[in-house]
Parts: structure tokens; sequence; C-alpha cells
């Protein structure tokens, strides 16, 4: 955390360090404009003919003979011509400048540089509130995907650590395998603790059957769930927010359009009304609250509080 945070001043640093003015900014614009107009690698110095040592005089005298040669009135109908007119003006002040000149000086030598702040760019290439929209569901899609990989990666390594630890107690630490099933108590991190009557208290403990290579869960149905890493969840940009938002908004219309017209005065259990449960999909819930009655879904569930991620059934 510590770490996180240095970094964070440290960037924050950084970036009121090498903010910069509007100044420099106005610069960035015109050497880009001047390499557009005048061809790639023009500096201020090429387009007036002066050395970049050049005392303030002839800077005056070679702008003079400048805009003799571009002034829009000697070149009429020249396209283009009275911005590259105005944009002389505006260097001409900038050299004329000590302050103007050396920070362009700078540049010159330097470079000018390819990232010139968010402000930079912003206020020149303003975007609408589409574009905000979709950067914002891009970037937000692309976290929540992250999210997915950094919880499939740990749901992996929790699964591979319970199965190692159910066959360690079962088989032993050299993993020989004898005697077909065996029913072991598998930890699952936690470790004991001492309550306050000063007694020592297990850490999370569950039942698990190791049959070979096979690890199992048992369910009070006697049905076995197969604890494997084809049970973890991985990463799906179908299951990012923008994606489950588009489905859920297609399937609400098109429920909607397919669900007939309900007739006035009509009772919902009237003669003419069929309820007859389903019993391949109804949900029964036990009254002892056992998984007695429970789909196979919400057994799943159960099982994934357990061990973490998804099981697949097995027939007993």
């Amino acid at each position: 955390m510590r770490f996180v945070l240095a970094c964070v001043l440290l960037a924050s640093l950084a970036t009121a360090v090498l903010a910069y003015r509007k100044e420099d900014h106005e610069i960035f614009d015109l050497v880009s404009d001047l390499e557009a107009s005048e061809g790639k690698g023009t500096t201020f110095y090429s387009w007036l003919e002066v050395p970049p040592t050049a005392p303030l005089a002839q800077i005056n005298k070679a702008y003079r003979k400048k805009s003799i040669e571009i002034h829009p009135d000697k070149n009429p109908g020249v396209r283009g011509i009275h911005e590259r007119f105005a944009r002389l003006g505006v260097i001409v002040n900038i050299l004329r400048s000590p302050e103007g000149r050396e920070r362009y000086d700078f540049f010159y030598k330097n470079g000018v540089p390819k990232w010139r702040g968010t402000g930079y760019y912003y206020t020149r290439f303003r975007p609408g509130l589409g574009t905000v929209l979709v950067f914002l569901t891009l970037l937000t899609t692309a976290l929540q995907y992250l999210v997915q990989m950094v919880n499939y990666s740990r749901d992996l390594n929790r699964i591979r650590q319970t199965i190692h630890d159910a066959k360690l107690a079962a088989w032993g630490p050299k993993m020989v395998q004898s005697g077909g099933k065996r029913k072991v108590k598998v930890n699952l991190g936690g470790g004991p603790r001492i309550d306050e009557d000063g007694r020592t208290v297990p850490g999370k403990v569950i039942d698990m059957i190791v049959d070979g290579d096979a690890v199992y869960i048992p369910e009070s149905t006697g049905e076995l769930y197969e604890l494997s890493e084809e049970t973890a969840t991985p990463p799906a940009l179908a299951r990012t927010w923008f994606p489950t938002f588009v489905r859920g908004v297609f399937q609400s219309a098109i429920k909607g359009k397919n669900e007939p017209a309900r007739i006035e005065g009509e009772d919902d259990e009237g003669e003419g009304s069929d309820h007859r449960s389903n019993p391949a999909t109804d949900e029964i819930a036990a009254p002892n609250g056992t998984s007695e009655g429970r789909t196979p879904k919400q057994v799943m569930r159960a099982a994934t509080v357990k061990a973490g991620g998804r099981r697949k059934a097995v027939k007993r």
C-alpha cells in the first residue's frame, strides 16, 4: 500500500514538474503548423533563414524580407497565404521576447515532446458527449474484465491447493494411491484459533472424497460434486456490465412484445388458468434446511461457498 501511495505521489510531482504552460502550447501549435505548411523539419530559424544564434537585429531584418516575400498583396489568390503571413508575425514576436525565445530554444534543442499533457489535447480536440460515453464504457468494461481475470486466477489457485491438500490427506506425502476411495477432511484456511474459553477451535474444514486423481465434495443427498480446474469461471467479455446490460434490454423488449395482452377482469387463478407445476423446473425448499428438494443449481452454489468455483455433479 505504501509503495502504491509513493508511486502516486511521484507521478503527481512529475506531472507538476513537467506541466507545460500556455506559452509552451502556443509554441507546440506553431511548430506543428509550420512543419505542415513549409515541410517536415522546418524550424523558426530555418524559415527565416537565420542561424539559431542570430541577434535580434538580424532576426528583424530577416522578418522584413520574409514578410515582403509572403505578403498577401504580393501573392493574390495563393491558397493559405494569409495564414502563413499571420504565422510569421507570431513566430517573430516569440523570438523577439527573451523569455519566449528561451522557451523555444529549449524545445529546439531537446525536441518538441510527443505527449504534451491532457490539457493540451483536450482544448484542441474537445470530445463530445458521445465520445466521452464510449471512452468510459470501454474503460469500465476493460477494468471489469481485468477484475474477472484476477478472480479467475485466484479461484484456480484455491482449487489447485484444495485438491492437493485432499490428495495429501488421503495418500500421504509420497502420494501413493491405495485402497480405493478415501474420505478426508480438508482445512480451507484460517487455521486454528483460541476462543474465549481457551479452547482450540479448528479452521474451516469440509469433508471430501478422493478417488484416484479425482476429488469430490459430498452432499447430504448422496450426490458427489467433482472439484476440478474446469469448475472455475474464466473471464469473458460477455459477462461484463455493458454486454449484460444490452442483453437485458433486448430480452425485456422481446418479452414485452411476445407477452399476450391480459384480459380485463380475468382472474389469475380462474377456471381457465393452468397452474400445474413442472417438477423438472420448480424449486421446492426442503423444510429441514438440507439439500433435499433444491435444484442442481442451488446445490452447486452451496458447494461453491465451500471450496470456490463451480462444481460438476457426479452420480454415485
